[in-house]
């Protein structure tokens, strides 16, 4: 490992490691002072997108300026090397605290809180989000300042801090139920997280927790939180019902802003304060508190300790010493007479204040109706909106999503769900149905038909159908001749695709008898044995077959042919009849000239 960075910040040892970097103490020899320095990970420099984003959002929290956040004071870069050069806190991290101190004091709590809502407000007031707020990425200082890191850097990680190692899945437990999702992202996603790091400091554990991450996302974004009073007593009611704002399922049902949360963080600061834990608990205790003590005074006053009155008792045991020390005794009693008018303007104020304490933590909203969500799904998105607009509800639109059941536009689902009870005003996410996925049927014909076929059926995402088999003359046995839906049309997916294979050819072959040499009824019963059909007798003379046999067929023996089809043959007439010799022509008789010449 590289012992000396751009030739100024010397490493000296490992302070911390997670999924994506490790952070080193160093020295930073030009102005001779310890920094941290965060190194990222070989594995992401390798992704050109991710180091950009890495270094622009490092570069955008360095401009944040605030007490409650760690400095960042150099970006840098030194061959494959990606590194941040930030603030070194002597300190311990929030997680670690965590582990040794919770359950915490409510107090102690609350103070934490405040401090990284105010971080959080600034880095907002920025256009940062966090998105990674989690107890690992806040230092605590010995003086008990928190401070809040890894500004950005979480940004340019989100999309994969669910599938990444396990050395970062324990973001899982600090998620929005948006960013399990994958859904939008903005300033109240870092609330929901800074509640549940509340929730944690108050009773020592997670709301959610699972054996994987999935399943823990799968708990932010379906199940409800249990009240922290549950689990640890306690707690103000006050203080739950921030923890239950801020971690509410819905972003519009939490709190709008950082600056929001911590107004009301610091309004229970101020009343505990001032008054007391006892009004944090109930203000009705505080109340019937100060009445009780109202009344005894008067009590006392009314036996003698508050108007100068004895009792009959005393009056009768009372000797003349008493009665000398009559004026002096008068003399007190008019000293301290004012004394249950004093106590009463305490008691008095005591209870004005437990009762503005009780309208400012819990009066101070007006009380809201419950109803209950009616059912939207089929519906269509205007129908719903009239729907649960009746119902004081209001909507907001949702996924679009694939649905084989619901029509498109129609409503799919629902969020809260149908019959639950909830405030007037709640917003009611619907997701829309986006119709079924279809994919493009893939041209199964002329292949053929072996087990291989649903595998490649399946790869095209769909299934395998009712399998027929049919003769056919224009395929051999096994290969597929037809199919239903036909190639190249659009189906759902997951639909099945009935195939038609063949069995055979449809038209029956037989093969042609040698009928040559047989006389012509034997090579009619030859033909009609092999199932052919003997067809056009011709006759001719032949030198070599004998009168009545057959001397030629239509079809070379063996060849195969469809079954019933006529074969023409030619039957012998015999050896034709030798030609009759010419009869030698006549001499012609001698002219009367040539018989004189021969005469002579």
């Amino acid at each position: 490992m590289v012992k000396l960075l751009m030739g100024r910040y010397e490493l000296v040892e490992k302070i911390g490691e997670g999924g994506m970097a490790v952070v080193y103490k160093a020295k930073d020899r030009l102005l001779n002072r310890y920094v941290a320095i965060k190194i990222l990970r070989p594995e992401y420099t390798r992704d050109a997108q991710f180091v950009d984003s890495f270094r622009r959002e490092s570069q955008a929290a360095a401009g944040l300026e605030h007490p409650n956040i760690i400095s960042i004071y150099d970006v840098g870069r030194e061959g494959n090397i990606h590194f941040i050069v930030m603030e070194y806190i002597d300190g311990m991290s929030l997680s670690d605290v965590i582990k040794v101190e919770a359950p915490m004091d409510y107090k102690a709590a609350i103070s934490i809180a405040k401090q990284i809502a105010s971080a959080l407000s600034m880095a907002h007031h920025h256009n940062i989000i966090h998105r990674d707020v989690k107890p690992h990425n806040i230092m605590m200082k010995s003086d008990g300042t928190a401070k809040l890191g890894d500004f950005g850097i979480a940004k340019a990680v989100s999309d994969s801090t669910l599938t990444e190692t396990s050395k970062i899945i324990g973001s899982v437990h600090y998620f929005s139920p948006e960013q399990a999702r994958g859904s939008y992202v903005d300033e109240r996603s870092d609330i929901y997280s800074l509640g549940i790091i509340l929730y944690e400091m108050l009773t020592g554990k997670v709301p959610f927790d699972g054996d994987n991450p999935v399943q823990v996302a799968l708990m932010h974004i379906n199940d409800e939180i249990i009240p922290p009073s549950r689990i640890v007593s306690g707690i103000p009611p006050a203080l739950e019902k921030v923890v239950m704002k801020a971690t509410d399922k819905f972003q519009t049902n939490r709190y709008a802003s950082a600056d929001e949360m911590l107004e009301d963080l610091n309004s229970i600061e101020f009343v505990s304060s001032t008054l007391g834990d006892a009004t944090m608990f109930t203000a009705a205790d505080n109340m019937t508190d100060a009445m009780y003590q109202t009344q005894r005074q008067d009590d006392l006053s009314a036996v003698g300790y508050g108007k100068g009155s004895n009792s009959g008792a005393s009056a009768n045991t009372q000797t003349v010493q008493d009665t000398g020390d009559y004026d002096q005794d008068t003399k007190k009693k008019k000293k301290g007479g004012k004394g249950p008018l004093i106590a009463g303007i305490v008691a008095l104020l005591v209870i004005l204040a437990a009762g503005a304490a009780a309208w400012w933590l819990f009066l101070r909203e007006p009380p809201v109706e419950m109803v209950e969500v009616p059912s939207v799904q089929g519906l269509s998105y205007t129908q719903a909106k009239s729907v649960l607009k009746a119902k004081n509800l209001e909507i907001e639109r949702g996924d679009d999503v694939k649905s084989d059941e619901v029509e498109k536009g129609k409503v799919v689902s629902q969020t809260p769900e149908p019959d639950e009870q909830v405030e007037e005003g709640t917003v009611v996410t619907v997701n829309i149905s986006a119709g079924a996925e279809t994919a493009e049927v893939p041209n199964m014909v002329g292949k053929y038909y072996s087990s291989d076929t649903a595998t490649i059926l399946r790869s095209n995402n769909f299934e395998e159908g009712d399998i027929t088999y049919e003769k056919s003359d224009d395929y051999e046995e096994g290969q597929i001749i037809k199919q239903d839906p036909e190639a190249g049309a659009k189906r759902e997916v997951g639909s099945k695709i009935n195939l038609v294979v063949c069995s055979g050819r449809k038209t029956e072959e037989v093969s042609v008898p040698s009928l040559t040499g047989l006389t012509l009824e034997k090579a009619e019963a030859k033909l009609k044995k092999a199932g052919l059909k003997r067809g056009t007798v011709d006759y001719e003379q032949s030198d070599v077959y004998g009168e009545g046999y057959v001397m030629w067929q239509q079809y070379q023996a063996g060849t195969a042919i469809k079954k019933g089809t006529t074969v023409d043959i030619i039957v012998s007439q015999g050896t034709p009849e030798p030609e009759p010799e010419p009869e030698p022509e006549p001499e012609p008789e001698p002219s009367d000239d040539e018989e004189e010449e021969a005469e002579e």
